[in-house]
């Protein structure tokens, strides 16, 4: 099994899977919005991760009318607010075990006398 992040679809077949031309990945490509990995040939592979992102873009562009200028600036965000959301989660598990191990010494101290 491949992980999510590993590059295995060929173009064609990532075309086939989201029904749309392979140009328009190649567009997608040459505007920055999705970054393919290659092969020594230099031929183009998606991971899931890809493909997920490209489904992203095409609700975007299709359902919600957002042209790829606003696409490009919705995923650099999105990026930005899941960047956030480690360091909150990394800060709660910090401030969570520092309050764990100040509870506990202050159960401690109570339970001495």
């Amino acid at each position: 099994m491949y992980s999510y992040d590993e590059p295995v679809y060929l173009i064609s077949v990532v075309a086939k899977i989201l029904q749309i031309h392979p140009q328009t990945l190649r567009q997608y490509e040459k505007e920055g919005l999705i970054v393919p990995g290659r092969t020594d040939g230099k031929m183009r592979l998606y991971s899931q991760r890809d493909i997920d992102k490209i489904k992203t873009i095409l609700r975007l562009t299709r359902e919600m009318g957002v042209n790829l200028a606003g696409v490009d600036i919705i995923l650099r965000l999105k990026e930005r607010l899941d960047e956030q959301d480690i360091i909150i989660d990394e800060f709660r598990g910090k401030a969570q075990n520092s309050v764990k191990v100040k509870q506990s010494s202050y159960e401690v101290i109570l339970f001495k006398k």
